[in-house]
């Protein structure tokens, strides 16, 4: 099994404007860790920098500063020529990332023989039916290209392809907000039953706070390239902190988690300025991430 670990993240970037440059900092000391057989999701609104933080972790951008360590079940740490092998991601465009003039059967096989998972022809058409049937699509699909696919098939398709090299670390970006609303709940249960079934590490990026809620086990929120409250789905997203999270839930389409929220006083804010912290609720503290120390505020009292 898997673990990534990933420590004091920060990524800038150059902005050109005629001679002049500035620096845009998207992701700011972010830090987590994703042990198998547990879902965190990464929440926040567009910009503020969860697909950045999964771009990092698949390699596909490199950090300005900080470290992405894979991690083996031994404890040592995966060489980076074979750090694709374990660690894979499923974007949020299944119309985009499958290459429209190749058949399914060649976006599977490729990984399959890349990795050196399979080799010869007949063993890589084997191993490419597994696949399907791990993502529950039919046999059929096999020699048809993407368009021919629903976006839900194309979607499994993707999270097939993840699976390929025998990655046991998954980072899923919105992989399910490009779908219709009949096909987001299949999808999403795939993942879920993948993990439970092979003991996988899940980074589930949304926007979504009720999924985030019910598929996961733990949530980072991000803002502005910061993680300004984290700990276990349901006290983040039934008990928030920051201001920012109270805002995200405020705005979630629940009536039910709506009514919650609105009937309960927020607690008193003794710190004037709290954007720049982050709130641990399995410490109950207010953290400074940029000196990783204790403010020495408390949170609220809860039952437990």
């Amino acid at each position: 099994m898997t673990t990534l670990d990933v420590r004091d993240l920060t990524k800038e970037f150059t902005l050109r404007s005629g001679l002049r440059r500035t620096r845009l900092r998207a992701v700011h000391r972010v830090g987590f860790t994703l042990v198998p057989g547990r879902t965190v999701a990464l929440v926040g609104a567009s910009g503020s920098g969860k697909s950045t933080v999964a771009r990092l972790i698949a390699r596909l951008e490199k950090p300005t500063s900080g470290t992405i360590a894979a991690v083996g079940p031994h404890g040592a740490r995966i060489e980076d020529r074979h750090y694709r092998d374990h660690v894979q991601m499923v974007f949020q465009d299944p119309f985009a990332s499958l290459n429209p003039f190749h058949s399914i059967e060649h976006h599977l096989a490729r990984p399959l023989v890349l990795h050196g998972r399979a080799k010869g022809r007949e063993q890589v058409r084997e191993q490419a039916a597994r696949l399907l049937e791990r993502v529950n699509l039919p046999l059929d699909l096999i020699g048809r290209r993407p368009h021919e696919l629903s976006g839900g098939q194309r979607q499994r398709v993707a999270i097939a392809r993840a699976l390929a090299p025998g990655a046991q670390v998954i980072v899923a970006d919105e992989p399910v907000s490009m779908l219709d609303v009949s096909s987001r709940l299949g999808v999403l249960n795939l993942l879920a039953g993948l993990q439970r079934e092979h003991d996988l590490a899940v980074l589930y990026i949304t926007h979504d706070l009720a999924t985030a809620r019910h598929f996961s086990d733990s949530v980072l929120v991000m803002n502005r390239g910061r993680i300004v409250e984290r700990g276990p789905a349901d006290d983040v997203i039934l008990n928030p902190q920051h201001p920012y999270t109270q805002a995200l839930a405020a705005a979630a389409p629940n009536p039910e988690l709506r009514g919650r929220l609105r009937s309960a006083e927020p607690e008193p804010n003794p710190t004037p300025d709290r954007d720049h912290l982050t709130y641990d609720h399995d410490a109950r503290r207010w953290i400074d991430p940029d000196t990783e120390a204790d403010t020495g505020t408390a949170g609220p009292e809860v039952a437990v």
